[in-house]
C-alpha cells in the first residue's frame, strides 16, 4: 500500500520538489506497482496460466503466495525490475545532473547578459548551445517567456529574434560552398543552404561547424552584430519564429520593419561569411561525412542510443549493403531500390538488398538502419559497418555512403558483373495489388496516426489484411517512423503481423496539404501489406516516380485516379 500512497501523492501534488523521494526512485516504484498489477490481474484472469501462485486477500491487503513452479514470465519480469532499479538511478544521479549542469551554465550566462542589458553578447552562449542541441531549452525556457511579456506591452519583442535568425548559419554554409577544399562538402553546401534558409532546419549546418569547431566564432560574431543592429533600430517580432526559416522570420516581423529585419539577417550572413571564409580556406579539417557521423553519434547519445557504428570499410572491400527496417516489408525495400539504382552505374559489382533488422545476413558488409534500430542491427550483424539514418530516401548519411562507395572505385569494379544479381520483380500484377478503390485523393490533413489507421482500414476493406493489422501499423509507427522523405510515408505492420496479411496489396492516400510526421510533411501515404516479394515491383515503381520531381508533384496534387493508375503501369 506504501507504493500506492506515493503514486497518489505524486498525482495530487504534481510537483516533484514537494516529495522527499527523487524522481528515479519514484519511477522505480511506479514500475514495481505496474508489475504487481500485471501479475495480480493476469494471475486471476488467466487462471494460473501467467503465474501459478495464488492471489490472497486478507483484511483489505493483497498478497501473492509464491509457488515453486512460478512461470518463466514472472521471473523475467522480476529480473527486468531489478535491472531497471539499477539503470534508472544511474541515469538520474549521474547523466541527468551532468546535462543539467551544462544547461545551467548556458542559461546563467544568457540571464546575466539579458539582465545587464547586454543582449548582443547572449550570442556567445546561443550559438554553441545550438550545436549541443540545447538551443530549444534556452529559446523556449528563457527568451520566449520574456518575449511574451514584452509583446503584451509593446506588441513585439527582440527576444524572438535572438536564436531564430537564419543569417549566422547561412554565412557559414556560404563560406563552405565557396572555399571548402573537400569536394563532397563543397557540393553538399548549396543544398544545405536551401534547407537551412528556406526550410528553417538549422540543424543542417551543425556538421559543418563540427568539421572545424573554431568556425563557431563566425556565427557568434555574426549574431552579435545582428542583435546589436536590431537593438539600435528597435526591431522585434510579434511572436516566436518556428521554424527558423527566412519565411517564418519575416512573417513574424511587423510590416513596417520587414526591411530592417531583412537587413539584420543580411548583416549576420555577411559577417559570418567573412569570418568563416579564411578559417575554412586555411583549414584541413575533417570531412563532412566524418562530421555527420559525429553529429549522429551526439544525437544518438542525447536519445540514449550509444551504438558503435563500427570501422568505416574501404569501398573495394564492400560487396553487400543491406537496408534493414523492423519488418523488412516497405521502408527498407524502397530505400534499397533507390540506392541500388543510384549506385549501379559506378558499382555493378555491389549487391544492395533489404531485410528485417533481426535477419541481416552474415555476409553483410554495411547495414543501413534508422537510429532506433541501431542496437538490434549491431546484435544481428556484429561484423558490419552501420550507417545510421533518419529516413531511407533523403538522408545526408546516404549521400555519404554513396561517396564512400564510389570515391575510390577502380576500373575493374566498374566493368565487373554483379556478384549476386538482385532483380527487382516487375510490377506485372499491379491491377490486383493497387486498384482504383485503393486510391483516395484530395484528403484533408489529419494526425499521422489517423492517416495510418485510414490506410489500414482501406487495406482491410479491400480484403488485403485482417482488422488486427491496423493496430500493428500503429505499433510500427510508434517504434520507428515510416516517413521515407520527399513527402512520402509508407506505413505497414510489424514483422509479427505478417500472418494477418491475406494477400498482397497497396493503397494510396493523398493529402495535398501534408500530414505531419514528427516535423516532416507527407503528402503521400502508401499503406502496404506484402506476402513475400510480391509488392516489391510496385515499390520499385513508386521509387522510380518519386525520383522524378515533376511526376512526384503530379502524384501529390492530381485528383484523377485514372492518371495515377496510368503512372503505376
Amino acid at each position: 500500500m506504501y507504493n500506492y500512497c506515493i503514486v497518489i501523492a505524486y498525482l495530487s501534488y504534481g510537483n516533484l520538489s514537494e516529495l522527499i523521494l527523487p524522481r528515479a526512485v519514484l519511477i522505480i516504484i511506479v514500475i514495481n506497482t505496474a508489475l504487481i498489477f500485471i501479475v495480480m490481474f493476469s494471475g486471476e484472469a488467466a487462471s494460473g496460466r501467467f503465474c501459478r501462485g495464488k492471489i490472497i486477500r486478507q483484511n483489505s491487503e493483497i498478497y501473492l503466495q509464491e509457488d515453486k513452479n512460478m512461470s518463466l514470465t514472472v521471473r523475467l519480469l522480476l529480473i527486468a525490475t531489478l535491472l531497471l532499479s539499477i539503470v534508472i538511478p544511474f541515469g538520474y544521479f549521474l547523466i541527468g545532473p551532468f546535462m543539467s549542469a551544462v544547461l545551467a551554465v548556458l542559461t546563467a550566462g544568457v540571464n546575466v547578459f539579458v539582465k545587464a542589458k547586454l543582449i548582443p553578447l547572449a550570442a556567445i552562449f546561443i550559438e554553441p548551445a545550438k550545436v549541443l542541441f540545447l538551443n530549444n531549452a534556452i529559446n523556449h525556457g528563457i527568451f520566449t517567456p520574456i518575449g511574451i511579456e514584452q509583446a503584451k506591452e509593446a506588441g513585439k519583442s527582440i527576444m524572438y529574434m535572438l536564436e531564430a535568425n537564419p543569417g549566422p548559419g547561412l554565412g557559414v554554409l556560404l563560406a563552405y560552398a565557396v572555399f571548402s577544399k573537400d569536394k563532397v562538402t563543397k557540393s553538399s553546401a548549396p543544398g544545405a543552404i536551401i534547407i537551412h534558409f528556406f526550410g528553417g532546419i538549422h540543424e543542417i549546418y551543425f556538421p559543418y561547424i563540427l568539421m572545424n569547431p573554431i568556425v563557431i566564432i563566425a556565427p557568434i560574431v555574426g549574431n552579435i552584430c545582428a542583435i546589436t543592429f536590431f537593438t539600435f533600430t528597435g526591431c522585434g517580432l510579434v511572436g516566436p519564429s518556428s521554424p527558423g526559416s527566412i519565411i517564418a522570420y519575416l512573417s513574424m516581423s511587423p510590416k513596417s520593419q520587414i526591411p530592417l529585419t531583412i537587413l539584420g539577417v543580411l548583416i549576420a550572413t555577411v559577417v559570418s561569411f567573412l569570418i568563416a571564409s579564411p578559417i575554412i580556406r586555411m583549414s584541413d579539417g575533417k570531412s563532412l561525412e566524418d562530421a555527420q557521423d559525429d553529429m549522429a553519434a551526439k544525437k544518438a547519445e542525447s536519445k540514449g542510443i550509444t551504438v558503435d557504428p563500427g570501422e568505416k570499410k574501404d569501398a573495394d572491400k564492400v560487396k553487400k549493403i543491406v537496408f534493414a527496417c523492423d519488418a523488412g516489408m516497405g521502408s527498407s525495400a524502397m530505400g534499397a531500390t533507390k540506392f541500388r539504382n543510384r549506385v549501379k552505374a559506378q558499382r555493378p559489382d555491389l549487391t544492395v538488398i533489404n531485410t528485417s533488422v533481426d535477419n541481416i545476413p552474415a555476409d553483410c558488409d554495411i547495414a543501413v538502419v534508422q537510429a532506433v534500430l541501431a542496437d538490434r542491427a549491431r546484435k544481428s550483424a556484429p561484423q558490419a559497418q552501420l550507417v545510421i539514418i533518419n529516413n531511407f530516401l533523403q538522408d545526408p548519411n546516404l549521400d555519404g555512403l554513396y561517396e564512400q562507395m564510389t570515391a575510390k572505385v577502380d576500373a575493374s569494379a566498374q566493368t565487373a558483373a554483379a556478384v549476386e544479381e538482385v532483380e527487382t520483380p516487375v510490377a506485372t500484377g499491379n491491377a490486383k495489388i493497387l486498384v482504383e478503390e485503393g486510391i483516395k485523393t484530395g484528403l484533408k490533413p489529419v494526425d499521422k496516426f489517423e492517416a495510418i489507421k485510414a490506410a489500414g482500414k482501406l487495406l482491410n476493406e479491400l480484403g488485403y489484411v485482417e482488422e488486427g493489422y491496423i493496430d500493428a501499423m500503429v505499433k510500427r509507427e510508434e517504434t520507428v517512423t515510416t516517413y521515407m522523405g520527399l513527402g512520402v510515408a509508407i506505413p505497414h505492420g510489424t514483422g509479427d503481423a505478417k500472418k494477418k496479411v491475406q494477400k498482397t496489396g497497396i493503397v494510396m492516400l493523398q493529402y495535398p496539404e501534408g500530414v505531419d510526421f514528427d516535423g516532416e510533411k507527407a503528402q503521400l501515404v502508401f499503406g502496404i501489406a506484402g506476402i513475400g516479394d510480391e509488392h516489391l515491383g510496385l515499390l520499385a515503381k513508386i521509387s522510380e516516380i518519386i525520383e522524378d520531381p515533376e511526376r512526384l508533384e503530379q502524384l501529390k496534387t492530381t485528383k484523377n485516379v485514372d492518371e495515377i493508375m496510368e503512372m503505376f503501369k
